[in-house]
């Protein structure tokens, strides 16, 4: 029998955007308040399972082709890179660096080096637990 899910669809295409949204914001505002690249990460993993309960998994990796291994390796290279990078300016490990631009449109910003780090994490946490999510719910 074939199920007519127009209602759950449509519901996660919307719900999906402002998750997803949100998940940018809360990475982006990490820094200074709760947040970071762990909590974006597991908003964005939620916003993805979402949409493979409305859908299935192979419509899903059919609309995002993403190989969340190889994801899972460039976030933590990403990460380790950031952390062991102070070690090569004589610095101890984990010491980030930032300072003060004058960015077009935004004015005055400070830039820092701890979202190089938010971002790898961000992207181990989204390829790791959709790994999971996917390894589970295969059908083989």
């Amino acid at each position: 029998m074939k199920t007519n899910d127009v209602i759950l669809q449509t519901t996660a295409n919307i719900v999906f955007f402002i998750i997803f949204l949100f998940s940018i914001h809360i990475f982006f505002a990490g820094h200074y308040a709760p947040g970071g690249g762990f909590v974006g990460g597991l908003l964005t993993s939620s916003a993805i399972v979402l949409l493979l309960l409305a859908y299935d998994l192979k419509t899903i990796s059919t609309a995002l082709p993403i190989n969340y291994v190889v994801m899972t390796a460039i976030g933590l290279l990403i990460a380790i890179t950031t952390a062991a990078a102070s070690i090569m300016f004589n610095m101890p490990f984990f010491t980030h660096a930032y300072d003060y631009y004058d960015l077009p449109l935004l004015g005055k910003q400070s830039l820092h080096s701890a979202m190089a780090f938010d971002l790898g994490v961000y992207l181990v946490v989204v390829g790791v637990t959709m790994t999971i999510i996917q390894t589970i719910g295969a059908d083989d």
